[in-house]
C-alpha cells in the first residue's frame, strides 16, 4: 500500500468552528449597547440633517421639499465663500504649528527627569483645562488696547496701540495663537506618550556609534514618532474646522461677517435666523469636507509613514 493510501486512510480532523455561538451572543450583548448609542446619537441625526437641507423648513417644525435649491442658494451666497476660506486659514495658521510646535516641546521635556518633567509638562497642560470663557478674559485683558500688559510690546514694533480683536488682517493670526497656547497640552501628552514607547537602548546603541541628536530624531525619533504624528495632524485638522468659542467670542458676538466660519454660519442662519433648512445645508458642507480632508490627510501621511 503506498503512501498516499495511507494518507487517504486517515480520517481527518474535525475541523474547529470558527466562532463559538457563546461567544458570538457574548459579543453581541457587549457591542450592542454601543451599536444603539451610535446609532441614536450619531447616524439618526446625521440623516435627519441631511434630509433638511432639502428643505425649506425652521429649526423646529414641518418644512416643504424643496430639492437641491439650499444648495444652489449656498454656492451663489457670498457669506459662505467668506466663512469658507476662514475656516481653511484659521486651520493652515492652527494644524501644522500646533503640531510641529507640541513635538518640539514633547522631545524637550521628554529629556528632563523627576519632578522638573511633571512640573514643565503641568504649566503646558494646564491651559487645556481652561473652559474657552476664561482663555477669552485672560487674553482680552493682555491685548486690551488701553491697559493690556502686551500693548508695549505692539508699540515697540508698530509705534501704537492697535486694538488686535478689531483690526481684520490681525484677527485670526491672534485667535489662532491664542488657540495655540490653549490646546498645545494636549498634543504635547500625546507625544510625550509616543516618545515613552521608544526603548531607550535604540538611542544608547545610536550613542555608542556616534550619531549626533539631530541624526537621532531624524533617524529614529521622526519614523518611530509618526503613527502619533498623524494622529495629532488628523485630531487637530477636525478640531480646527469646527472652531466657534473663540471667533465668536473674539469676534464681540459674531457681529463682523468678515470675520465668520463655518459653524457660526450654521448659528446664524439656523438658530438666530430660525432657517434650519439652510443651517443644515451648511453643516452637510462642512460635515463632508471634514471627512473628505480628514480620510485624505491620514491616508497621504499613512502611505509617506510606510515609505
Amino acid at each position: 500500500m503506498s503512501a498516499a493510501d495511507t494518507a487517504t486512510d486517515v480520517p481527518a480532523p474535525a475541523r474547529k468552528k470558527r466562532f463559538n455561538r457563546t461567544e458570538v451572543l457574548a459579543a453581541l450583548i457587549f457591542v450592542l449597547p454601543f451599536v444603539v448609542v451610535y446609532a441614536v446619537m450619531f447616524i439618526y441625526p446625521t440623516l435627519q440633517m441631511i434630509w433638511l437641507s432639502f428643505q425649506k423648513a425652521p429649526l423646529i417644525g414641518a418644512g416643504t421639499f424643496i430639492g437641491f435649491d439650499n444648495y444652489e442658494k449656498l454656492f451663489k451666497d457670498r457669506l459662505f465663500g467668506v466663512a469658507f476660506w476662514n475656516t481653511v486659514y484659521f486651520v493652515v495658521l492652527t494644524v501644522v504649528p500646533s503640531t510641529m510646535l507640541a513635538l518640539a516641546i514633547a522631545v524637550g521635556i521628554n529629556r528632563l527627569k523627576g519632578w522638573t518633567q511633571s512640573v514643565i509638562l503641568a504649566c503646558f497642560f494646564i491651559p487645556y483645562i481652561l473652559p474657552v470663557s476664561v482663555v477669552f478674559r485672560v487674553w482680552g485683558w493682555m491685548f486690551d488696547s488701553q491697559f493690556g500688559i502686551l500693548q508695549p510690546l505692539i508699540a515697540l514694533f508698530v509705534g501704537e496701540n492697535v486694538p488686535v480683536f478689531r483690526t481684520l488682517p490681525l484677527f485670526m493670526p491672534a485667535v489662532a495663537f491664542i488657540t495655540i497656547w490653549w490646546t498645545i497640552g494636549f498634543n504635547i501628552l500625546l507625544f510625550i506618550a509616543g516618545l515613552r514607547n521608544i526603548s531607550p537602548e535604540i538611542y544608547e546603541a545610536a550613542a555608542l556609534d556616534g550619531t549626533s541628536r539631530w541624526r537621532q530624531f531624524t533617524r529614529i525619533t521622526w519614523p518611530l514618532i509618526w503613527p502619533v504624528t498623524v494622529l495629532v495632524l488628523t485630531i487637530q485638522l477636525i478640531a480646527q474646522f469646527k472652531i466657534f468659542d473663540q471667533i465668536y467670542l473674539f469676534g464681540n458676538g459674531g457681529r463682523s461677517d468678515a470675520t465668520m466660519g463655518l459653524v457660526q454660519l450654521i448659528y446664524r442662519s439656523a438658530f438666530q435666523k430660525n432657517n434650519g433648512g439652510y443651517g443644515a445645508t451648511v453643516a452637510v458642507v462642512l460635515f463632508a469636507v471634514i471627512v473628505i480632508f480628514s480620510v485624505l490627510q491620514f491616508q497621504m501621511l499613512r502611505a509617506r509613514g510606510e515609505k
